[in-house]
């Protein structure tokens, strides 16, 4: 009686409560003091209890806040282990404990509980029967909503979403399986199960970061492909963290198990450029035939760093692209599936980020399925101490993501949540979260000792029976499948790994090109052969430029009204046409609309990049009298352009570039470019940079062309927002400072092959035309950062003619002097280098000291890789000039750390290269305005003094 009563009170909810919470009569211990049961109500059936019951049951049907629904899940039998709560909570509410005493309160007989009553339309627990019994309906809530899966999803704003879940679980017989799907689910886990078997058997001190205490995964996420195929999906991109890697490489994505066993082996050397990465870091790319639906099937599982959700955003990025690429507006093709740890699912702030993508107009994938590996332990963690919400997946509630918690050890329960979750992304197009609720069998990684931090949990995990052998011997007891079958089926995939292990002892086979998660075809090749390693000239005919000032200088629909200052904005971008001249805004405007004309996609995203931080942009306009209606004139200048998009993104930076890096990722036909909204602000997106930007093609022999966008200069504004950290990016650029280089024809080319990325501060608008048009050009990607200016967004001198942007001109990786020093370079005293904003600084300053002829100034436009022919023709053409580099920035920060060993190289250490700057300090500008000028005065002082160097030895 107990175990079948024990949550009768969870049937009355919160208004039947109310009424129990108020006693008809007065009562004397656990009986009533009145002999007669209550009256009879109205239009009621009988009367006394069964009238007083009735009308409690019908209260609990019609309150939509039914406690099965939204606090089952804290009662079910979720752990594996059954030691821990899965919600961090042992405590159960009230209204989900039942007692004799309270039964007997209220004068419910075992007798009461086998009254028929009528079932609303608003449950599907009848099936096809109108009526059920109390007692049946308890015990079909509680089969539902408390047994080995647990259910949140009342707290979503929707009443149909709400139906159809409550449809898909509440509905009898719904978990039963065919015996074929049963032995499907039998030899998928076979497959799990003796893949880390059989690793643990032949690299049994090597690190692997193994399944074992979630096999389970393996069919959970083959059930999501499978489904999702069903449904029309043909492209399916996994994102996850190490643990697990090689088993959905070796069973989900279909990976050559020998080119994975090769990379245990320490003795073979790969073929391919690059450092390589660890094999449980490794991507890859598949495209085979779904044997279940026997459809085509593409499966892409993109590399990632130990930065556990770091691919969050990228898997999410990548997707949105081949969605857009492929025209799949709604994501029918192309979806995304994403595997978390519980720890860092709840510990990681890019969670939160990623998720906040998801139903933004320019980042949606259309819904994404959710899988968290929760081994309720982040690393030696206890997860009372690694987070304070109840679950590790209560962050996806913020969006009204289901979440569907589900016992590991019951395959059978794992297999219909992921089936339903993968039904409910393909129905709703919204993001869904299953939570498998596991252990770790071994420590953080093989060579861990748990026993040091949880030895009580690692007690019973280490008398804990594998999930494969019970649900083995479930099916042999039931008749499914015979011993013999299933000794069968372990001999015939520990026969296929055996067989790879012999041919991974091949030397020939490791190759890391073998591991890339987003191959390009065709890109790196043309008719077989390999691209030409040149880069043609970035110009284009003036006609074109012409054309796209005209569009950028005008409203290209009709009844537009725009802001009157907007007015004078376009009016200027007008005459600047007429006189054939750019400043940065129109220059970057002809760089994207000449890219469109050529059929590259061009994306813009970053925080109020439509507008520009600066005020300066404008790509997108807004009528002034009719709410949210705006025009994009850059996609009105050709009939035929491929199309612009620019996105104003959430207030994220580690979320967003990680997305536009993983848009890069899929076509190395666009320009995908991410502004930060201040240049300091990529330090919130550090860890994407580092792990992603600057190493991928290394590790992961992965080209990408993302392009960074960094506002930086000193402008008396104080230490926030004025630098964007230059030293950082150059610091970890790949060039060498002491190699003398071979110069060569190709020499330019050949040296953005070999670098990991381009660092560029222009200082004009065809500079920065040009080097975005040349990161389409090239014949390979890579990702180029550029310091954009600020107050040179509006100087008077910081413009273009028309001459330096048309047909025959390219981007100066040095822009040398052109003035009267030029001119008679033998009369010369002093060669000062420079890059970015402070050339017109010290322009101006030489102007006013009337030194033209002795202080020749040359800007450096690309900074790494550094151009070492230039900068010695430079140096050997100024031979009797002091060399100087001047910054604005603080001498430990900027370029001089960088520059001063590489020109040391190039010249022999014959000639020293001077430092005028900033003195060292640890905020990168001052807070005060005139601190900031007497600053600025002091260090133009210093570059202009022909003696400042005299006497000193370098």
């Amino acid at each position: 009686m107990m175990s079948r009563l024990r949550l009768l009170p969870s049937l009355l909810g919160a208004q039947a409560a109310r009424l129990l919470a108020t006693p008809r009569v007065q009562v004397s211990s656990c009986r009533r003091r009145s002999s007669e049961p209550p009256a009879a109500s109205p239009g009621s059936r009988g009367g006394g209890v069964s009238s007083y019951m009735e009308e409690m049951y019908f209260a609990w049907l019609e309150d939509p806040q039914s406690v099965h629904k939204i606090r089952g899940h804290h009662v079910a039998q979720l752990d594996p282990l059954g030691i821990l709560d899965a919600d961090l909570d042992s405590f159960v509410p009230s209204d989900l404990i039942t007692t004799i005493d309270k039964l007997a309160f209220y004068d419910l007989r075992e007798s009461d509980l086998d009254k028929e009553f009528q079932l609303p339309t608003t449950t599907f627990i009848g099936g096809s029967e109108s009526t059920l019994s109390l007692r049946e309906i308890i015990r079909r809530l509680e089969s539902t909503y408390c047994q080995h899966v647990g259910l949140e999803f009342m707290f979503i704003n929707d009443a149909e979403q709400c139906q159809w879940i409550r449809q898909k679980f509440e509905t009898p017989g719904v978990m039963r399986f065919s015996s074929e799907e049963k032995r499907t689910l039998l030899a998928r886990l076979v497959r799990s199960m003796r893949f880390e078997d059989f690793l643990a058997r032949k690299w049994s001190s090597e690190k692997r970061f193994g399944l074992e205490g979630c096999e389970v995964m393996i069919p959970a996420l083959k059930t999501i492909i499978d489904k999702s195929s069903e449904m029309g999906i043909e492209n399916v991109i996994l994102g996850m963290p190490h643990r697990g890697r090689l088993n959905v490489l070796a069973n989900v994505i279909r990976k050559d198990l020998e080119q994975i066993f090769c990379q245990f082996d320490p003795k073979l050397e790969a073929a391919d450029e690059g450092s390589g990465d660890v094999k449980y870091h490794l991507g890859m790319y598949h495209e085979r035939i779904n044997r279940v639906t026997n459809r085509n099937i593409a499966l892409s599982l993109v590399a990632n760093p130990s930065h556990l959700e770091a691919v969050d955003p990228v898997v999410q990025g990548k997707t949105k692209a081949e969605q857009f690429y492929r025209g799949d507006a709604q994501g029918r093709k192309v979806m995304s599936i994403l595997v978390h740890g519980d720890a860092a699912f709840a510990g990681q702030g890019v969670v939160y980020e990623t998720f906040h993508l998801s139903d933004l107009p320019s980042y949606t994938t259309n819904g994404t399925v959710h899988v968290v590996v929760n081994n309720q332990i982040g690393f030696t963690t206890d997860p009372r101490m690694a987070r304070s919400s109840p679950y590790p997946t209560d962050v996806a509630r913020v969006v009204n993501a289901p979440i569907f918690h589900v016992n590991a050890d019951d395959p059978e329960a794992v297999i219909y949540v992921c089936s339903v979750a993968a039904e409910w992304r393909n129905t709703f197009n919204k993001d869904v979260v299953v939570d498998l609720v596991c252990y770790r069998r071994r420590g953080h990684n093989e060579m861990d000792e748990p026993m040091f931090t949880q030895p009580l949990m690692y007690k019973q995990i280490h008398r804990q029976v594998p999930v494969l052998k019970k649900y083995a011997d479930k099916l042999i007891a039931e008749g499914t499948v015979t011993l013999q079958e299933f000794e069968e089926e372990i001999a015939k995939y520990d026969r296929i790994c055996e067989e790879a292990y012999g041919r991974s002892k091949d030397k020939k086979i490791l190759h890391i090109k073998h591991w890339l998660d987003s191959p390009w075809p065709g890109f790196f090749n043309v008719d077989g052969e390999p691209k030409s390693m040149t880069c043609p000239a970035t110009g284009v005919p003036e006609d074109v430029l012409t054309h796209i000032g005209g569009v950028a200088s005008s409203v290209p629909l009709e009844d537009f009204t725009i802001h009157t200052g907007l007015s004078r904005i376009l009016r200027g971008r007008a005459d600047m046409t007429r006189k054939r001249t750019a400043d940065w805004a129109l220059a970057e405007y002809m760089a994207f609309g000449s890219l469109l004309k050529e059929g590259i996609h061009v994306r813009l995203s970053g925080q109020d990049v439509e507008r520009g931080t600066f005020s300066h942009r404008h790509h997108v306009l807004h009528d002034q009298e009719v709410d949210r209606r705006t025009c994009v004139p850059m996609n009105h200048l050709w009939p035929d352009q491929a199309p612009y998009t620019v996105c104003n993104s959430s207030l994220s930076e580690y979320g967003v570039l990680g997305f536009e890096l993983g848009y890069a990722m899929a076509s190395p036909n666009a320009l995908v470019l991410w502004e930060a909204q201040f240049g300091d602000f990529h330090n919130t997106a550090q860890c994407i940079i580092d792990q992603f930007v600057s190493t991928g093609q290394a590790k992961w022999v992965r080209h990408n062309g993302i392009v960074l966008l960094l506002p930086h200069g000193m402008e008396g504004m104080g230490p926030e927002h004025s630098s964007a950290r230059p030293e950082r990016f150059l610091q970890m650029s790949n060039d060498d400072s002491d190699a003398y280089p071979v110069f060569s024809k190709d020499f330019e080319v050949s040296q953005l092959y070999d670098c990991n990325w381009i660092v560029a501060n222009c200082s004009t608008p065809a500079s920065y035309f040009h080097v975005l048009r040349r990161q389409i050009l090239l014949p390979f990607r890579k990702p180029l950062i550029i310091f954009t200016p600020k107050s040179l967004l509006r100087h008077p001198d910081a413009k273009s003619s028309f001459d330096q942007m048309v047909s025959g001109t390219s981007f100066q990786r040095v822009i040398p002097e052109d003035g009267a020093a030029a001119r008679a370079p033998g009369q010369v005293r002093r060669l000062i280098f420079c890059t970015g904003k402070v050339y017109y600084d010290l322009v101006k300053e030489r102007s006013g000291r009337g030194l033209e002829e002795q202080v020749a100034i040359t800007r450096l436009e690309q900074i790494s890789p550094f151009p070492f022919d230039l900068i010695k023709q430079e140096a050997e053409r100024y031979p009797g000039a002091e060399l100087v580099w001047c910054q604005e920035e603080h001498k430990n920060m900027g370029y001089y750390d960088y520059i001063s060993p590489r020109f040391m190289t190039i010249l022999g250490r014959t000639r020293p290269i001077w430092y005028v700057g900033r003195d060292p300090a640890a905020a990168p500008a001052t807070g005060n305005r005139n601190t900031h000028l007497v600053s600025l005065k002091k260090f133009l002082d210093t570059a202009f003094n022909l003696q400042a160097f005299e006497g000193k030895t370098f």
